[in-house]
């Protein structure tokens, strides 16, 4: 493979980002013989695409928990279906809820009883898109600066707007969770918005598919006991649901996936 060639290079920068090596922009300007103006193109490109993130010098590998929301919603779609499912029957008549910008609660928007809802909050652009296509549940968007990868509103502002909210259920993102560190997030700001959203929030909910057992997140978000339901898939590991049970966390099983 002559690596001279953009598209050629872009993929061998890729093998390396996916075996997760981080990637230093002048170090690979000498390897390949290139200019850094255009090994920095090369990795603009693949942060566009979602593949990399991008730092000073370089570019780190993604965690799955950190891909942009673009590139995480129709994975595992299923699952999540399942898990919404049955987050969607614990809503009573009339909440307001909010959905905190996540693949998974995005689905959840779909599921959501018409006839028990009363408002719809989120701060992600996607499940507000979702639920305005339906066309039967109010909606109030957070506003603010967008995150590309937490794919909505984390910001100052965002955070002022659920403060001032009187929530009845959120249902909140979670990058990682155990018993031991609690739910984390991936982004600083990302995790101080939850902080506040679970604050605003009378009933706090979140749905976790399996992996999230075994991610590792560096911004802790709460304590397992902090949160209300904890809403798991049905072969979610035993040892995982016994440790969340005994930290005094609720757990509901989904369904298996159709």
């Amino acid at each position: 493979m002559d690596i001279t060639i953009p598209l050629a290079r872009r993929d061998a920068i890729l093998e390396r980002l996916e075996r997760g090596e981080a990637v230093v922009a002048a170090a690979l300007a000498v390897e390949f013989q290139v200019s850094e103006d255009a090994i920095r193109r090369d990795l603009r490109s693949l942060a566009a695409e979602g593949r990399c993130r991008r730092v000073y010098g370089g570019a780190l590998p993604l965690l799955p928990e950190s891909k942009p929301m673009a590139a995480r919603i129709d994975q595992d779609r299923d699952r999540k279906a399942a898990l919404a499912r049955r987050a969607a029957a614990t809503v009573q008549p009339g909440e307001f809820l909010f959905l905190d910008a996540s693949s998974t609660n995005l689905v959840l928007a779909e599921f959501l009883p018409e006839d028990h809802v009363g408002t719809v909050a989120t701060n992600s652009i996607d499940i507000a898109a979702a639920v305005l296509r339906r066309g039967d549940l109010s909606l109030l968007m957070v506003g603010g600066s967008v995150d590309p990868e937490v794919g909505g509103c984390v910001d100052a502002a965002a955070v002022q707007a659920v403060g001032a909210m009187n929530i009845d259920r959120c249902f909140v993102g979670a990058c990682a969770v155990s018993t031991r560190t609690g739910v984390s997030a991936v982004h600083s700001g990302d995790a101080q918005f939850k902080r506040a959203l679970l604050s605003a929030s009378q009933v706090c909910m979140a749905l976790i598919t399996n992996e999230k057992f075994e991610a590792r997140a560096p911004h802790r978000v709460a304590a397992a006991k902090d949160l209300d339901h904890f809403v798991v898939e049905r072969n979610a590991p035993l040892k995982a649901l016994d440790a969340l049970r005994s930290a005094g966390a609720h757990v509901l099983k989904a369904d298996r996936p159709t």
